[in-house]
Parts: C-alpha cells; structure tokens; sequence
C-alpha cells in the first residue's frame, strides 16, 4: 500500500464499546486505511480506571486519566468520545471542541439533554460532532436522516429503539415466562443494567426518538411533552391475549405529522403480528421511516452491543476523515433552522385502546365499565372475559380485556379517572393504543 497520510485519534472512555473499537482497529487496520484514505493512528486513551481488566491489550497505548493528555497533543485531530451519563462528559466534549479538536460520541442522554448546546458551540468553533452510534447502535439511522432522505420532506419515523424491552417482550411470550423472570435473564445477558429502569420505563427510547425527531423534523420536544410509557406493567396475559387477537406487542416509538401537528409518542403498542416491526424480536431494532418520495425505508439490526455500536462509531470516524461529516455536520446545523412543528396535544391524539382490568367476579361490573366509556364518548370495539371459577361468593377476580375504537387520549384519560374510582376494581389495569 502506497504512503498515506496519519490521522491521529484519542479515546475517551474504554467500557464495552471503546473496547470494540480498539479491537476491530486492531484487526481491521488495512480496511479502514483504504475506506478512510487515512491511517487511523490512535494515540491516547484515557480512561477512569486504567487498573482495570478489559478484554483486549491496551499495552500499545498510553493509557491515563487526564483528559489533557488528548488535550494538550497537537496530533491528535479528532477524538472518540465513550463516557456515557451528563457530567463528566458535556464538560469534557466542551473542553475538546474548545481545544479545536472534533467529536466522535455515542452518548444518546448527553445529546438529548444538551445536544443543541453542543452543536451550537461546535458551530461556532468550526468544528464537527459526530453521533452516529447515539441512537439504534448499528443501524445508521442518522446517516438515513442527514443524507440518505435529504430529497425527502420527512413524514414520520417509527419503530423499536430499546433491545432490552423488545428482549423482555420477546421471550415473555415465546417461552411464556413472567417479566419479572425474563428481567433476571436480560440482565444475566448484560442486556439489562442492574438498574433497567431507564429501558423498561421507556426513558432510554424517548431520548433516541426526541434526537431523531429534531433531525428529521427540525423540532425540539422534551420528554414531558411526549406521551411516555413503559413496559414494566404489561403481564405474560396481555402479551397472550394480544397474540390471539392477532397482534404483538412492541414498545413503539413514533414520530409523525398529523394533521398539521407532530405527534410523538413511547409506548407499548399492539401491532399487527405480519408487520415488520411486530416481527423484530429479541434484542434486535427496527426503524421506518417514511418520506414523501422514497416512501417508506425499512432499517433492523442491533441496536446495541460491542461490535455494532463500535462499528457506527468507526463509521463516524471515517467520515470524518474524508470529510464527509464535516460537510454533512454543516448541512445537518442548516436544516435545524427550520421552522419548529407545533406538537400535537396529548388530549387530541386518536387511536384504538387496548383496556385490561382485574376486577372483582361481580354482576353490573362490565357494564359499570361500559358506562364510563360510553358517557365519555368512547365506542366499544369487542369485549373478552375469560370463564371464571364458580365460588358462590364475592372473593372470584376476573380479567377483563376492551378493545375500543378509535377514541382521543383526553376522553381515554377523563374515563379512566371515572373507572379508578370504582370498587370493583382488583389490581392494576393496562392501556395501550392499538396500531394497524
């Protein structure tokens, strides 16, 4: 191979993907030489704990805590960014890009809660933050966005952006165990943290969804704007039920224009069981999304993992070395000028609901039910009720399942307010919209 040029890389963070990406540099160096038009020469890492054990000999580097060590090393041009959280790592990307170096991160809440901080600070350094790794791991999503559909007026982007929830979902139904069973192998897996509760409360997909959303639709939201909600809840029951009504449920995450507003939601969603998404399972992602002239293009893979996210994150960097992320940072600051789209009030978003109650095995408790929702303008669709044991006394609890048509999320919320009141009521009750 002819004599090319060096570009000089740091490393910021060296957990599980930093990891994989000092492998497949290790491995892969002649590939990317030849992608990159570039010999990726990384120089330094720096890392909490330079004590640590990891999975692949760091003895080439050297290794330390001080981020200035990057800092202050006029070779190095760009610099992998892998700390995950919002402090330390918004201060260091700031003292990096003030350092005059670029960014590659794959920080997802770091980008949500201060992405437009950052960009706005790279733009006045005329320099570049690359992201790609953020939001879906291997699945180049935002390089759909930022180049692939730029002929596109965007129409809306849907689909699954946690594995852990679609992993829980899953193997729920296909082994019929409890979540709480299911939870203990995912995080036995390691796809589950000890603390999963920023995957099954729907937090971590919203942070990707609320990014693609102002990529693609040129809006800020936040996360109390949005219609939010987990998975934590769901029982093996709703996912066997919604199985033999022909659907699967997935935590959807959905971006779309609707009548003039964006409408955008995280929620557990029945699907159709012969959609592409209802499909995708296990720890898997998928993404669709629609243009107005490419119709809709459909992105799965995995969306989380070693190899994959340190593959997004190389990709990131070898853009960067031909210069294409510098032009299409450029472009991407362009189209965030746009005009905001105005969000959708929750109350007036319309869709079917799925409606499961444990109620007391009592005369006149369904049409209790039925009442409320008819009296608050929402229409039944079917109505299922399993038999029940006959006791001869007052102590049977049954499971009752409304599948309603479609009504708006503020009658379903005025009559679900009714319906808490009710003494008939035995234990928690799920709602989930219906999408076909």
């Amino acid at each position: 191979m002819s004599e090319v040029a060096n570009l000089g890389l740091g490393l910021v963070g060296c957990g599980t993907v930093g990891t994989g990406v000092v492998r497949i540099l290790q491995s892969s160096p002649d590939l990317l030489t030849r992608q990159a038009g570039k010999r990726l020469t990384l120089r330094r890492i720096v890392v909490r704990d330079p004590g640590k054990v990891r999975d692949t000999d760091l003895s080439a580097w050297p290794v330390s805590t001080d981020l200035t060590s990057i800092i202050s090393d006029p070779d190095i041009h760009a610099v992998i960014h892998l700390v995950g959280g919002i402090e330390p790592a918004r201060s260091g990307i700031i003292s990096l890009l003030q350092a005059g170096k670029d960014v590659i991160t794959a920080n997802k809440a770091l980008l949500y809660s201060h992405g437009e901080e950052l960009f706005s600070l790279a733009k006045s350094l005329g320099r570049t933050i690359c992201f790609e790794a953020a939001v879906a791991g291997g699945i180049p999503i935002i390089s759909a966005v930022n180049t692939a559909l730029t002929a596109n007026e965007i129409v809306s982007i849907e689909g699954i952006l946690n594995g852990t929830s679609n992993f829980i979902l899953s193997r729920m139904l296909d082994r019929r165990q409890t979540y709480e069973e299911v939870l203990q192998e995912a995080q036995a897996r390691g796809y589950a943290e000890a603390d999963p509760a920023m995957d099954v409360d729907g937090t971590d997909a919203a942070q990707k969804l609320v990014i693609l959303t102002r990529l693609a639709f040129g809006t800020s939201v936040s996360l109390d704007s949005i219609v939010r909600q987990g998975i934590q809840h769901i029982e093996l029951l709703d996912l066997i039920v919604a199985a033999e009504l022909g659907y699967r449920i997935k935590l959807l995450a959905a971006s779309r224009l609707s009548q003039g507003g964006l409408e955008v939601s995280v929620q557990p969603t029945l699907v159709r069981a012969d959609r592409s998404v209802a499909l995708t399972s296990g720890a898997a992602n998928f993404v669709a999304i629609e243009g107005n002239a490419v119709g809709v293009l459909k992105l799965s893979g995995a969306g989380a993992g070693q190899l994959p996210t340190a593959s997004a994150v190389l990709a990131d960097v070898v853009d960067y070395a031909t210069g294409r992320a510098a032009l299409t940072f450029a472009a991407m600051l362009r189209m965030q000028d746009r005009t905001p789209i105005a969000l959708q009030p929750q109350e007036e978003l319309t869709r079917r609901q799925y409606l499961r109650f444990t109620v007391a095995d009592q005369p006149h408790v369904l049409a209790d039910i039925a009442d409320i929702l008819g009296r608050n303008g929402i229409s039944i669709s079917s109505v299922r009720q399993d038999e029940t044991e006959d006791r001869g006394d007052d102590t049977g609890v049954a499971r009752l399942v409304i599948m309603t048509h479609r009504t708006t999320e503020g009658r379903l919320r005025a009559a679900d307010a009714e319906i808490a009141e009710l003494r008939s009521l035995r234990g928690p009750r799920i709602r989930m919209p219906i999408s076909d």
